[in-house]
């Protein structure tokens, strides 16, 4: 079965970009470049988020090790970033495609604001027919401020945009059922469940120039799944990867796609690590807000406020034994929720089409 896809988030992971060396894949850079070309001729809307920002610093200068880490990381990345793109720019140009380059902090999720002012612009270049080269911008994005990886901001793209689809690219052909070194392990090529424990499965190593895991890759598929948005795990080091994913040709792990959520609901899902306040359920309130039925979070089911908060902040809920419940956008601050606290027949503290269980 084909998969036919109007708008289409590739990411590339830093262990396709790159050589054994730690050293930029041209060849491979080049051969993804024809095949992104290949699908945008097919009048595909297309955005591109890389890793190899750091990968392509280290080619070009040599350091000392005296210097930190981050320093040394920022050094790479800063430099690193121009020849990325320009190495991107010069592969696209044979084709007469625009790219364009859109480097981006957690930071930059932090408020609707914010929020709105990217998914304008990355909205703008798509409709110019541009493709858009999203990274994160490792020269401030120390510490706190970073993603953890560029599969969680591809995510989030994703989300932002509305796409349909979400293809990650990494080194191994998908998520296997066991360690892929052993044998009898194979591609579990179909996942749609609502709760997968990866963990049971996927090793939690890493790869040698990249952040993320095959669990953080796991988790933040199964996430976008949730929002209405296939994802595909596939190896990017293969020869015809995108067309042939795209024609379902090739082993990989498909996330089906559940219910598509509102653009408020995926803001709201990813925004989790801005949650000012906190508010704690009883189980009444946890059985009505898992409950088929669409229900608000109304004061009566409020239990404790553990965190203050103000109108319009997003705030998380948790239940009687501090479990995640979900997160939403507080109709009012927390002197007044907590003064309604326990009460009936008051306004909703978090009205559903503000909310987004995790589960």
């Amino acid at each position: 079965m084909a998969f036919n896809y109007q708008r289409i988030i590739i990411k590339i992971g830093s262990n396709v970009l790159t050589q054994k060396d730690g050293l930029p894949d041209l060849k491979r850079i080049e051969h993804l470049v024809d095949q992104i070309a290949k699908i945008k001729r097919e009048g595909k809307e297309v955005v591109l988020v890389s890793s190899g920002a750091v990968a392509s610093g280290r080619s070009l200068i040599s350091i000392s090790e005296k210097f930190d880490s981050i320093a040394t990381r920022q050094l790479f990345a800063s430099i690193g970033q121009v020849k990325l793109i320009n190495t991107y720019a010069t592969f696209f140009e044979r084709y007469n495609i625009l790219c364009s380059q859109v480097l981006v902090t957690k930071d930059d999720f932090r408020d609707r604001q914010h929020y709105l002012n990217m998914k304008n612009c990355l909205k703008i270049l798509l409709q110019h027919h541009v493709i858009p080269v999203v990274n994160e911008n490792d020269v401030v994005s120390v510490t706190e401020l970073m993603f953890t990886d560029n599969d969680e901001l591809a995510g989030l793209i994703a989300s932002m945009l509305n796409a349909q689809a979400l293809i990650v690219l990494t080194n191994v052909d998908g998520i296997y059922d066991g360690d892929p070194e052993k044998e009898h392990t194979k591609v579990i090529e179909q996942i749609n469940g609502k709760s997968v424990d990866f963990s049971a499965f996927v090793t939690s190593g890493r790869s040698q120039f990249g952040r993320g895991g095959m669990i953080t890759k796991s988790t933040m598929a199964q996430k976008v799944a949730q929002l209405g948005i296939a994802v595909h795990i596939a190896n990017g080091t293969r020869e015809n990867i995108i067309p042939d994913v795209l024609d379902d040709k090739v082993p990989h792990t498909y996330f089906t796609p559940h219910k598509k959520a509102s653009g408020k609901k995926k803001w709201i899902a990813h925004a989790g690590n801005y949650a000012k306040g906190i508010v704690q359920v009883n189980d009444g309130a946890v059985a009505a807000l898992t409950s088929a039925k669409a229900s608000s979070l109304l004061p009566v089911g409020v239990i404790n406020i553990l965190s203050e908060f103000k109108k319009g902040e997003i705030i998380k809920l948790v239940d009687e034994h501090n479990r995640n419940i979900g997160i939403g956008i507080a109709q009012y601050g927390s002197d007044k929720a907590a003064a309604m606290m326990g009460q009936k027949n008051q306004k909703a503290l978090i009205h559903y089409d503000y909310l987004y269980l995790e589960n």
